[in-house]
């Protein structure tokens, strides 16, 4: 089977993947790459209202072959319960 890395970064710290996992193909580094943003984003919720969640899948010759990214975005749509009036 390929071995597939999957280096991951959530706007503070990125993790260089050196041990990789065997997976029967690109679409399943794919999948796999897909599947691990909401873990990402659930760990690491935004301080504030905005974070990129990035996973980057390389082959085994160290080639990017696959990016995804989740953009988390907040904003108020009314005044920020927060401000009170003086």
């Amino acid at each position: 089977m390929p071995l597939f890395f999957f280096d991951t970064d959530d706007g503070d710290r990125f993790c260089y993947d050196d041990e990789g996992q065997d997976l029967p193909d690109a679409q399943a580094a794919r999948r796999l790459a897909l599947a691990t943003l909401p873990n990402m984003a659930e760990d690491r919720l935004p301080n504030g209202d905005k974070r990129t969640l990035a996973v980057r899948v390389r082959d085994a010759q160290d080639i990017q072959i696959y990016l995804v990214e989740l953009i988390l975005r907040g904003e108020w749509l009314v005044r920020s319960p927060e401000v009170k009036d003086g």
